[in-house]
């Protein structure tokens, strides 16, 4: 049992740092095609970072559902749908909180919905969604017509484009960087308390240097001066509330009985049930998670493009699909962890930004990423039928 549980642990460590370098390799690349030599500045990783926060929020609440064993197609849609019933209350005069408190009660509402449709009554979660998708991009379009909701609140506007002060990244660096020594020491720890070996602080505080490394990394790019029209530096707001959203699901997927529940029911459900499980319920939950932050991605989507309009969200569920499952996630459940799913996001958002500088066409970026995915289902198809 314990040899299984440290090959598992093994094959995805591997399979992260096989992402890490993928992603270094994309990076080095497009840095040394595009002209001047732009992907690696300060300004464009800033740009990127913002870019990938919509996809990878959704990625957090699609990986939780794919590991349940389910799926879920309307996320982009109900994106747009909780988007422009924010833009439209606030266009209405009902203030920026009531706008916010909104957005993400459609998002749960639409998430219980489909939830009870899929756990209760066991309409398969395809039919469901794909459902969804039709039927939350045509309310919509019912709310916004065929025109645009403009957005004219600046806070509004600051959860989707504002940055933060220099000293405030350096603060919430601190923070991560003992979270990090914490989880470490808390690591530690518990394979002894687990009786798989004795407790080696070193080895798991030596491990933290990457980490640490990479957040005095990051806090740095972003705080450096990008120059343009208008001055800027500062951590992106979407992509604080992305890591803040990374870390609870996190926790959630690897510290808590709901997280372990939820590999349980995508590994095998019938099994789950016998065990005394309540699979209908998790279910449920898992779906409102992911509603709870279709509603959040949906305030910062918003707020970056500076109005509601009928084609918010397109296609963004397969962006948040496809970063799980680059990440690692299996489409059949019960595998996938948030780190995956926020570095495949990375990944897409680097495709995107990097083929959008060199003036690839957008048909072809839509053929190169559907290729990626349809490689990357396969490699894991194949990897399930070896193990």
């Amino acid at each position: 049992m314990e040899e299984a549980t440290r090959s598992r642990i093994n094959a995805t460590s591997l399979r992260a740092y096989v992402m890490i370098a993928v992603l270094a390799l994309i990076w080095i690349f497009f840095h040394w095609a595009t002209p001047g030599n732009t992907f690696l500045t300060a300004r464009n990783l800033s740009n990127l970072m913002t870019q990938m926060s919509v996809t990878g929020i959704l990625a957090v609440g699609m990986l939780m559902v794919i590991v349940s064993g389910n799926i879920d197609l309307s996320v982009g849609s109900v994106l747009g749908f909780a988007g422009g019933v924010a833009a439209f209350a606030l266009a209405a005069g009902y203030g920026l909180p009531a706008a916010i408190i909104l957005a993400i009660v459609v998002g749960v509402a639409v998430g219980l919905f489909q939830g009870t449709l899929t756990a209760y009554l066991n309409i398969p979660a395809f039919i469901v969604t794909l459902g969804g998708l039709l039927a939350w991009r045509g309310a919509v379009k019912w709310l916004l017509g065929s025109g645009t909701i403009p957005i004219s609140d600046n806070t509004f506007k600051f959860i989707g484009q504002g940055n933060l002060p220099a000293i405030v990244g350096w603060a919430l660096a601190v923070a991560a960087v003992v979270f990090v020594v914490f989880m470490a020491v808390r690591k530690a720890r518990s394979v002894k308390t687990y009786g798989l070996g004795e407790a080696n602080y070193t080895a798991e505080l030596l491990k933290t240097l990457i980490p640490i490394g990479a957040i005095i990394a990051f806090i740095l790019v972003m705080n450096a001066e990008r120059g343009g029209e208008i001055a800027e530096s500062g951590v992106p707001v979407p992509v604080l509330i992305l890591l803040a959203v990374a870390l609870l699901g996190g926790f959630l997927t690897t510290s808590t009985t709901f997280g372990r529940y939820l590999y349980a029911i995508g590994g095998n459900a019938d099994a789950a049930r016998l065990s005394g499980i309540n699979n209908k319920r998790n279910v449920l939950k898992v779906y409102a998670i992911l509603g709870a932050l279709t509603g959040v991605a949906a305030l910062i989507f918003a707020g970056r493009v500076g109005s509601a309009t009928p084609d918010a969200g397109t296609l963004k569920e397969l962006d948040a699909i496809a970063a799980c499952v680059i990440g690692g996630a299996s489409l059949v459940g019960g595998r996938g962890t948030i780190f995956g799913a926020c570095l495949g996001a990375l990944i897409m958002a680097s495709l995107d930004n990097g083929m959008s500088l060199l003036g690839v066409k957008d048909f072809m970026q839509d053929i190169i990423k559907g290729s990626i995915l349809v490689a990357a289902v396969g490699l894991d198809m194949a990897g399930r039928k070896q193990g």
